[in-house]
């Protein structure tokens, strides 16, 4: 009682039950260790946010960010490259075509498997603010 929300607390947020909830915290722990990006998002309004306008922000954060945003996309794509071929498997179709199975993931640019970029923020927002309208 009477205890404010302290900063760099950390706070749990419910699972959101999409199947990437993992990769957007770890997108979003990763953008508010950069102080210019976390001030622009607690006054961004959700219009902002929803519109892209935010994610231009990211040309804006530290190397160090960008670098570890690179390294998150990186492993969420061998995450779903990983479930694609257990869906394959077991199915044994040899007639799947890769790449309109990756467009099923529409939270990252899957055309851009290396770098974490605006684009692929940008994915990921309208992702989440489709599956919550």
């Amino acid at each position: 009682k009477g205890e404010g929300h302290v900063e760099g607390e950390k706070v749990e947020n419910p699972d959101t039950g999409l199947y990437y909830d993992e990769y957007l915290r770890q997108v979003i722990d990763v953008l508010e260790t950069d102080k210019h990006f976390r001030e622009k998002l607690q006054t961004a309004d959700i219009e902002e946010i929803k519109s892209g306008k935010l994610s231009r922000e990211l040309d804006l954060v530290s190397h160090h960010v960008r670098t570890r945003l690179d390294e998150l996309k990186r492993q969420e794509v061998a995450r779903l490259r990983m479930l694609i071929k257990a869906k394959m498997d077991s199915v044994q179709d040899t007639g799947i075509d890769h790449q309109s199975l990756l467009k099923q993931f529409e939270h990252l640019n899957h055309q851009n498997p290396d770098t974490f970029e605006p684009k692929d923020l940008d994915m990921l927002i309208k992702a989440v603010s489709t599956r919550y309208k």
